[in-house]
């Protein structure tokens, strides 16, 4: 079997050494449109940042000479990817994944799984492809096969959001904000707001590979104290002193950020299907002024009762506009 990666860094990395331990033949795409050269691929996983889909989609336009030969795996965070894949490639030919192992790189470079996770895979046309799971599960990888492709990248943002956007806003790691009540009730908001969003979908959540997604929206469905102790403990568990990627991307100064197709997907589908999510919303657009005018940032630094403020003020617009 033949692989193309479209994406070098810690998960393209991560599962291509892991599909090269078993004998596959992996090929990296180059950065540059005008170095990249034909690879008669069978499989080609889209390991870039969401916001490079599109060049990504470029990139495979011209590295793989049989695309209706090759099947498109997009393991990328957020929502939306999938899609813009399938109108290049066809439906049948795109398989949507969810890889829960955290990634972290070594003092050489090389990317390693912080902690236990998996792989979920979910087909988005017609087309079954139990070979590819079973490729996946012959590195050792725990793999999940799920029938529904929304499910699992729903479920999947689900887990992305989670003290994401707003230690990235306030620029505190998790393991500390959540001490902040104030805000780690708004995150508890921001979670029930996700869940409202994917029941106006039809859209079920399911558990992945050692992430129980639905106990997460059953814990945020409790009252907020309670939802508050259980949903704190864990988080702080599980992302401890690690900065998630949002804050990674701020403190890198990073133009663009994933933060449209995370929070700000679900503001946009709330805003289409007439949900209510205010919180969502405030991430989305804060954070993205931040990326792009970083001496923002010294506003919200710290300041979790500044970002309290600006949810507060959306929700007062939301119901005036309602009017």
């Amino acid at each position: 079997m033949n692989v193309y990666i479209v994406g070098k860094g810690a998960v393209g990395t991560y599962l291509g050494d892991l599909l090269r331990g078993i004998g596959v033949e992996v090929a990296y795409a180059p950065r540059a449109l005008d170095e990249v050269r034909p690879f008669d691929a069978d499989v080609a996983l889209v390991a870039t940042k969401a916001y490079d889909t599109e060049g990504a989609i470029d990139t495979l336009r011209k590295a793989i000479p049989y695309p209706q030969k090759c099947v498109f795996i997009s393991p990328q965070n957020g929502v939306g990817n999938e899609e813009r894949i399938a109108a290049a490639f066809g439906a049948d030919n795109v398989v949507a994944a969810a890889l829960t192992t955290p990634i972290d790189r070594d003092r050489d470079g090389n990317a390693r799984p912080a902690k236990e996770g998996g792989l979920a895979l979910a087909p988005i046309g017609a087309n079954a492809y139990n070979w590819l799971a079973a490729t996946f599960a012959g590195t050792g990888l725990t793999v999940k096969v799920v029938e529904d492709w929304r499910s699992l990248k729903w479920s999947k943002l689900a887990l992305n959001v989670v003290a994401n956007a707003s230690c990235a806003i306030l620029n505190v790691l998790p393991n500390r904000f959540v001490h902040f009540d104030k805000i780690f009730a708004l995150e508890i908001r921001m979670i029930r707001e996700v869940r409202s969003v994917m029941q106006a979908l039809h859209v079920e959540p399911i558990d992945l590979p050692r992430y129980p997604v639905r106990a997460l929206f059953g814990a945020a469905a409790l009252p907020t104290p309670v939802s508050r102790t259980l949903l704190a403990h864990s988080i702080a568990g599980a992302r401890g002193t690690k900065p998630p990627s949002l804050l990674l991307d701020l403190r890198r100064a990073r133009p663009q950020t994933e933060v449209d197709v995370l929070n700000g997907a679900v503001a946009s589908a709330g805003l289409e299907l007439r949900v209510p999510t205010p919180v969502n919303a405030v991430y989305a657009r804060v954070l993205n002024d931040i990326a792009h005018t970083p001496p923002l940032w010294a506003k919200y630094r710290e300041h979790p009762d500044r970002l309290e403020a600006e949810v507060e003020a959306e929700v007062k617009r939301a119901k005036v506009l309602a009017r």
